[in-house]
């Protein structure tokens, strides 16, 4: 991430020095995606709010040693709430991370809480 950043800045001093030809094809002259060590910037793909709920809960489905039946997901505009509750502390996080790896997701609140066993004396 770091090397991709320091390419970035290069890359913009890069443009803002004036210099070459006009037939020159420097790296300036490249289009992004085809300038050497820059990867070009991933498209942006609106997905509507109900997708991402889907695409959420696959997620969930997907990561290992999280029960998500309990876990509410709701959209609005890209940024996913998880309400509910889960067995286990460690759950939490990994709902949280599985919801922010779904393409599209903005922001995530992670609103979980641990379910505590009621009649159990503890």
């Amino acid at each position: 991430m770091f090397a991709m950043a320091f390419a970035t800045c290069v890359t913009y001093a890069n443009a803002q020095t004036p210099g070459g030809t006009p037939g020159d094809m420097s790296a300036q002259n490249m289009p992004m995606q085809s300038r050497p060590g820059v990867a070009a910037p991933a498209p942006r793909r609106n997905r509507s709010d109900t997708q991402l709920v889907r695409d959420v809960r696959r997620a969930f489905t997907r990561t290992p040693g999280l029960n998500s039946a309990s876990i509410h997901v709701e959209s609005r505009h890209a940024f996913v709430t998880l309400t509910g509750s889960v067995p286990q502390r460690s759950q939490i996080e990994r709902a949280g991370s599985a919801a922010r790896s779904v393409q599209g997701v903005r922001a995530v609140s992670n609103r979980l809480t641990v379910r505590t066993r009621r009649g159990s004396g503890h």
